[in-house]
């Protein structure tokens, strides 16, 4: 009888540890991230973040495409990257580059780094797409507009309006040519006319997605566009 209070007592004891040690270390969520870093003037940038076991790693940058995904864990609620991969753990702000809230429901971003204004600090800004297939289909595109100006896709049937400063989501093009092609041109507004700014003809696959940023150059009043295309893997044949 003893023995048998004994062992429930150890049991017990054992299940308050334990329910002890879970609240005292809540588990993060990891973030997937692939990174793009547009700095038109500045292409050969090296930024860092932590993984997610604390270690301070360079951050996956590649010239005109994304990055391949790298876990991280983000601080209090934020995704950062630092400018040095020597951060000190007591006073880490003055190496911090960019800093940006994560939503609570995203897993996999893909972060879009801006070059902040000059002597700004953090020296960059950051962007977040989501990158779930929910979010953002296959097929699909998206349109950052870094301008204070209207304007405006048109993408096979598609006509759609880029709000300054937003992310447009562009429904997958399906008014193709039989190359799988279509007219694809942007427009901005000056005064009270619509003025085309790039124009070409892209072409439209299940398996690209397209993400466009309409940006100014310093000096410049005419936007211009860069193009990332991001390929998904083709599901694998049933055997």
């Amino acid at each position: 009888m003893i023995a048998g209070n004994y062992r429930t007592l150890i049991a017990v004891f054992l299940l308050s540890a334990l329910a002890h040690s879970q609240e005292a270390r809540p588990s993060v969520a990891a973030l997937s991230v692939r990174a793009f870093m547009h700095d038109p003037s500045h292409t050969a940038a090296e930024l860092y973040l932590k993984d997610v076991n604390g270690q301070v790693i360079k951050l996956n940058l590649a010239p005109e495409e994304l990055g391949k995904a790298q876990q991280t864990i983000p601080v209090d609620g934020s995704l950062v990257l630092f400018s040095t991969a020597v951060v000190d753990p007591k006073n880490p702000e003055p190496s911090v580059a960019a800093r940006v809230a994560v939503p609570n429901t995203m897993k996999r971003a893909i972060a879009i780094i801006i070059p902040s204004q000059a002597n700004a600090k953090p020296a960059y800004r950051m962007v977040l797409i989501d990158d779930s297939v929910a979010a953002f289909p296959p097929g699909a595109s998206k349109v950052l507009t870094l301008v204070s100006f209207e304007t405006a896709l048109e993408a096979g049937e598609h006509k759609v309006l880029c709000s300054p400063g937003k992310i447009t989501n562009v429904a997958a093009v399906k008014a193709l040519d039989p190359y799988n092609m279509a007219q694809t041109n942007f427009h901005f507004k000056k005064n009270d006319s619509w003025i085309a700014f790039s124009e070409c003809r892209m072409k439209y696959l299940d398996v690209f997605r397209q993400i466009f940023l309409v940006y100014t150059r310093p000096g410049s009043s005419a936007p211009e566009l860069t193009t990332l295309i991001d390929q998904l893997p083709r599901p694998e044949r049933a055997k």
